[in-house]
């Protein structure tokens, strides 16, 4: 009988503190598991190049397993160009205690970045995170921000003008002011216009409406113009372009998405890779990496895009041996 009893205790000791302790652990990590991943993401404005970098972005999670409605709740939010509209947007990503947070372009950057300390933020399309004070520096941000830069080839650009229309003597730039993005592009422009022997003729506006006339006010005095990557301007490309084709002014664009809606040509980036290196650097963030101490990254190399019907249209004859070193020739 004492035996039996033995047993019984015995086996009511394991059965507390065995079997119990060690299916709790089992289900804790199960739920951790199976916990979803929230993202937010802000954008300024709709627009190919940056919307291609949202998709890298979202097509590299994916491939790692965080699928949109699975291991991943995304909320994607998009200003329309209105700076009111981007910060009511990042008010309410913070507010939704989102995971995780991605900005696409600067000034959704800076927006987000005005809003939370706390919540790691991604950025992408952003030209110089420094600048605009998202980051103490480019190896150590310092600071919940992190991701890729666009910053555009700015001289090989302008070199490029130079190359096709040789003669070219002044260039006229149109960008708004207020983008520090901009801002550091031109910033770059004037320091190597005169290793090019050009000038440049600078055009700043503060609306979308007054694209057309800044075009039309270069008329006569440029004999080419350049566009950096400005979200304001180049939501109105199609003001810029009417205005050059009806001049005969060629137009260099500061990204392939432009010369395939009609500028002239760019030496650019792919900005569908820029987000994809974006989303492995999310992936080190989820799996437990701090923003605070990750590089900032860049694309390596740059692609020549031209647009041989732009050409046509602007009265320019692109050189053979151009055409042939092109990744990307639009007929």
């Amino acid at each position: 009988m004492k035996k039996i009893l033995v047993s019984i205790l015995l086996m009511m000791v394991l059965g507390l503190t065995g079997c119990g302790a060690s299916e709790a652990p089992q289900g804790q990590a199960k739920e951790k598991e199976t916990e979803k991943v929230k993202l937010g993401i802000i954008q300024i404005v709709e627009h190919p190049s940056l919307d291609a970098a949202r998709q890298g972005f979202l097509d590299l999670l994916k491939e790692q397993g965080y699928t949109e409605g699975d291991k991943l709740v995304v909320d994607y939010q998009n200003a329309q160009g209105d700076q009111g509209n981007l910060q009511t947007i990042a008010r309410k990503l913070v507010q939704d205690k989102n995971d995780l947070l991605l900005a696409v372009a600067t000034p959704s950057a800076m927006m987000m970045a005005n809003e939370t300390k706390d919540i790691p933020i991604l950025i992408t399309a952003v030209t110089d995170p420094v600048s605009a004070k998202l980051v103490k520096s480019m190896d150590k941000p310092a600071t919940n921000v992190t991701g890729t830069i666009d910053m555009n080839p700015v001289k090989d650009q302008l070199q490029l003008i130079k190359d096709i229309v040789p003669n070219t003597k002044s260039i006229g730039i149109i960008y708004n002011a207020s983008e520090i993005n901009s801002q550091v592009q031109v910033e770059v422009a004037e320091r190597v216009a005169p290793e090019l022997g050009v000038q440049l003729v600078k055009v700043t506006v503060t609306a979308s409406s007054e694209v057309m006339q800044a075009a039309q006010s270069l008329v006569g005095k440029v004999n080419a113009i350049y566009l950096p990557t400005d979200n304001m301007v180049i939501s109105s490309l199609a003001a810029v372009l009417k205005v050059a084709e009806e001049n005969k002014i060629p137009v260099i664009a500061g990204e392939s998405d432009s010369v395939a809606k009609g500028a002239l040509a760019t030496v650019g980036i792919d900005y569908y890779q820029l987000g994809r290196t974006t989303g492995e650097m999310a992936l080190r963030v989820i799996k437990g990496e701090k923003p605070q101490e990750m590089v900032i990254q860049s694309q390596v190399g740059s692609e020549l895009t031209i647009n041989l019907q732009a050409a046509e249209r602007m009265g320019v004859t692109i050189p053979e041996e151009l055409t042939a070193k092109a990744k990307k020739v639009i007929k």
